[in-house]
């Protein structure tokens, strides 16, 4: 079959290997999706948030996608693409984001992480600011914090580790995503009752509640954690309002969906807003060689700014 010229090509620094993608496969799918479909979209994903979408994520896209064909009544994604192109795409951008972003995450991920936070980074917190005035300024940054476990967690460290103290501290925790739904169920603090069990069971019993919605078991966080934490949409490959200086920033596993360029920009502007001696936390699959030589390790995925 040949395909037609694309009325969507991708430029030639669109994030895509021509080769890997066939070039049409409308005949197993309800709406055609051919190669041009997503170099288009892949490129638009990479210009509006540094994504790259490597080629072999074409079912993950379509499948995300076609759902959104079928609620806009579109019959083929040529209508798609010329929908985003057009002025009335504005809002229609910020879903495709929304959709395209993987939001995996869960409370005590990579809990190593924790125990470093807990054991080691909030006594040195703690010394290096209690004597500056009587509502020690403490800064924490949850950078893609997704649906929000990530950011009650450290909370929870937080209170846990300073107890009653905490109340005289001028302590905040701020967490960005990319994706605004992510960001609203984060604010929400309430999930499915199930997702708490990777919390320690002290802690749970401390900082959750049980409730029910619609018939389901959920647990909510308590307002001493929320209190704590503010959240916000942002884009890290646009400018920050933020100036720091954080003593932690936790980015983790965010960094594979830039490319070099990109990681090498966030990574840089993390040093300039994190303290010196200050922790960043990054993936388990994450790795600053090669990308900084502004931060020392010192665990796994922990890097200290120089």
């Amino acid at each position: 079959m040949t395909t037609a010229p694309s009325p969507f090509p991708a430029p030639d620094s669109a994030p895509t290997d021509r080769g890997a993608v066939p070039a049409a496969t409308s005949g197993r799918r309800e709406f055609p999706f051919e190669r041009r479909h997503f170099d288009f979209i892949a490129h638009m994903l990479y210009q509006l948030a540094g994504i790259a979408l490597a080629p072999h994520k074409i079912e993950m896209v379509y499948s995300r996608l076609a759902r959104r064909l079928r609620d806009l009544r579109l019959g083929d994604f040529d209508s798609y693409c010329a929908l985003l192109e057009s002025e009335e795409g504005a809002n229609e951008v910020g879903f495709l984001v929304n959709a395209l972003t993987t939001n995996l995450t869960s409370f005590f991920r990579e809990s190593h992480h924790f125990d470093f936070l807990a054991k080691t980074a909030v006594p040195e917190m703690r010394a290096r600011h209690a004597g500056e005035s009587s509502h020690p300024r403490l800064r924490i940054w949850s950078a893609g914090c997704s649906s929000g476990q990530e950011p009650y967690t450290i909370a929870m460290v937080l209170a846990s580790s300073f107890g009653p103290e905490l109340r005289r501290w001028d302590a905040k925790i701020l967490a960005t995503d990319i994706d605004t739904h992510m960001v609203d169920t984060a604010r929400r603090g309430v999930y499915p009752a199930d997702l708490a069990n990777s919390i320690p069971a002290p802690l749970r019993d401390r900082f959750t509640r049980r409730q029910r919605e619609a018939g389901e078991p959920m647990v909510a966080m308590e307002e001493e954690l929320k209190r704590l934490i503010t959240f916000k949409p942002l884009n890290l490959l646009e400018r920050w309002p933020m100036k720091g200086p954080f003593d932690a920033i936790f980015c983790r596993n965010v960094l594979i969906y830039f490319d070099r360029v990109g990681r090498t920009q966030v990574i840089g502007n993390f040093a300039r807003l994190l303290e010196p001696g200050g922790c960043l936390f990054l993936g388990h699959s994450e790795s600053l060689y090669g990308v900084s030589d502004r931060f020392r390790q010192t665990g796994p995925t922990i890097y200290r700014r120089l």
